[in-house]
């Protein structure tokens, strides 16, 4: 008795283009409700570096007063004498460059307090 072996053709599945456009659809519906708040995230993210850069340079500002009985000349001073590693990056702006403010007359030195470079005095928050 002959028996016959019967051979199949491999049968090719994939997926179709409709399914893929479906599938790329819901990929960017996801990706437009999640990619503002990822940006927004980061945004914030910078603000808050950029105040504790601040009250960094700020809490070094008043220990150089503390021991050396005056304000420093510049930011660079505090870097010299080690209240600070280097002077930090405003993440904002992405430069070390930090408007300063001098003492009142009479006071030596040159820096009494710092904020981020482009803000103005008299508000409170970050440009």
């Amino acid at each position: 008795m002959v028996t016959f072996v019967r051979f199949a053709r491999p049968r090719w599945r994939g997926f179709t283009l409709v399914e893929l456009m479906v599938v790329l659809a819901i990929i960017a519906l996801l990706l437009t409700i999640a990619a503002p708040r990822y940006f927004h995230l980061i945004d914030s993210g910078r603000v808050k570096v950029q105040r504790q850069n601040v009250a960094a340079i700020r809490d070094a500002i008043d220990k150089y007063f503390a021991d050396q009985g005056r304000y420093p000349d510049s930011l660079d001073d505090l870097v010299a004498k080690r209240y600070l590693r280097e002077v930090p990056v405003d993440p904002v702006s992405g430069k070390t460059d930090w408007s300063t403010t001098a003492p009142e007359a009479g006071t030596p030195g040159n820096v009494y307090d710092v904020r981020p470079s482009g803000q103005d005095p008299t508000e409170g928050g970050t440009p």
